[in-house]
């Protein structure tokens, strides 16, 4: 059945409180509210696939080295699962919040359908300050939080996965608290875990790689070679760097990096090889790098540079670093980079923005590939991993561009239009439980 969603739409399927314009879920349903004009959806479709199917909210007790005893909030939604268990990190940061986390969630959901993985869609989160906290603190916030989700998660039911200030090791944390009630060991339960705990080879590099991939299908498209293109990566994390030296392995020149303690310019070309090592050996941060120009994080996202790739944090691009951005391709490493207003900026100047949903899905494609294996007891090589990831990434860039032009949109509504339309097929052919 056919519908518009004006005003009074609105304010039935929407939450009642106004949202701040840089608000994460408000930037997911404002792409939402289009992909669902052009699906015609049915209007109780859109109700229940704009709403979180579950939301878990607990206070994590904390025994502090100090010996006091501290109260964290924790939360799990679970966007929905109607195509399968659902799947989705778990981040540790002070300034996290549930309507940040149900974004998350959403966008786990379109982005598990748009690249077909068998998922749905979830996300975790934790309100700590991780950087001022030991690993002991961390290993009993971890555990503690893993057992009050107990009942929620399982590899049948929801699959936690690194995301933000979370990494392998916290992952076997949540393995083995899992396993310890469930008094059997189950590897499946989580992703992005040690490979000796039953982890996938090229986990650790999927995200920057699917970034990588879809560049270069890009690249393709517009006609550009990789040896005569500039890249500026915003984030030097895992995702950030990773694509960073994989861009380059290409033959990319990359100008411009950053991190938390600023953007790192060198015009002849970054060695991004040299920078992760001095990563390593300076306190995790470039700080100091000495072969390039200290610059600001507006300047790094207004160069002129032919590629962009946010790999930080949500609503980093807006209608001024828009207008200014001299990028012809703008990657989303990052969750929502950018805000609905600077995606019509974007598009007014012709710049091909490959959004989120698509340009990080590889690392949960590799994260289906660690659940299949661990299911199965039987493990690929990174080689056969990656191939598969490249050609899963390869073929839903294709597909989200075919849907773009088809239905004059940008990639970006191309996109939620893919997975929208998948998701609300897979309710309807399993109809409403009564």
């Amino acid at each position: 059945m056919p519908f518009n969603l004006d005003v009074h739409d609105r304010a039935v399927y929407r939450e009642p409180a106004p949202i701040a314009r840089d608000d994460p879920f408000e930037s997911m349903m404002e792409r939402f509210d289009v992909a669902a004009k052009i699906l015609e959806l049915n209007p109780g479709f859109y109700e229940y696939l704009c709403r979180p199917a579950r939301m878990h909210i607990t206070s994590i007790p904390v025994e502090m080295d100090s010996g006091r005893v501290k109260v964290f909030e924790g939360y799990r939604v679970i966007h929905n699962n109607v195509l399968g268990p659902s799947k989705g990190g778990i981040r540790f940061a002070p300034d996290v919040t549930l309507n940040e986390v149900k974004a998350l969630a959403a966008w786990m959901t379109w982005k598990c359908a748009l690249v077909n993985v068998p998922f749905g869609g979830a996300k975790g989160g934790v309100v700590c300050p991780p950087s001022e906290m030991s690993a002991d603190e961390l290993e009993r916030l971890t555990r503690r939080y893993t057992a009050d989700l107990f009942d929620v998660f399982g590899p049948d039911k929801d699959i936690p996965a690194p995301d933000m200030n979370t990494n392998e090791q916290i992952m076997a944390w949540i393995l083995d608290t899992y396993s310890m009630h469930a008094r059997q060991t189950e590897n499946a339960v989580v992703t992005g875990k040690p490979v000796g705990l039953g982890g996938s080879l090229g986990r650790r590099e999927a995200t920057g790689r699917g970034v990588m991939t879809v560049t270069m299908a890009a690249m393709e498209r517009l006609g550009l070679a990789p040896g005569d293109c500039t890249v500026a990566v915003q984030g030097f994390g895992n995702v950030g760097s990773i694509a960073a030296e994989l861009l380059a392995d290409q033959g990319c020149t990359v100008v411009a990096v950053s991190d938390i303690t600023g953007g790192y310019y060198n015009g002849k070309g970054l060695d991004i090889k040299k920078m992760q090592t001095y990563v390593q050996e300076n306190g995790g941060t470039l700080e100091g790098y000495p072969d390039a120009e200290q610059i600001t994080n507006e300047e790094l996202l207004t160069l002129d540079a032919d590629v962009l790739v946010p790999a930080a944090k949500e609503d980093q691009i807006d209608e001024e670093i828009a207008e200014d951005t001299g990028a012809r391709i703008i990657v989303e490493g990052a969750n929502g980079p950018t805000l609905p207003e600077a995606d019509t900026v974007l598009r007014d100047k012709g710049v091909l923005v490959i959004p989120d949903i698509l340009a990080n899905a590889g690392g949960v494609t590799v994260s289906y590939f660690e659940w299949v294996q661990d299911r199965q007891g039987y493990f690929w090589t990174e080689e056969r991993v990656n191939q598969r990831l490249d050609r899963m990434m390869q073929d839903a860039f294709a597909k989200v561009y075919e849907t773009a032009e088809k239905h004059d949109v940008s990639l970006r509504i191309g996109a939620y239009v893919m997975g929208v339309r998948k998701v609300a097929e897979a309710l309807r052919l399993r109809g409403i439980y009564a």
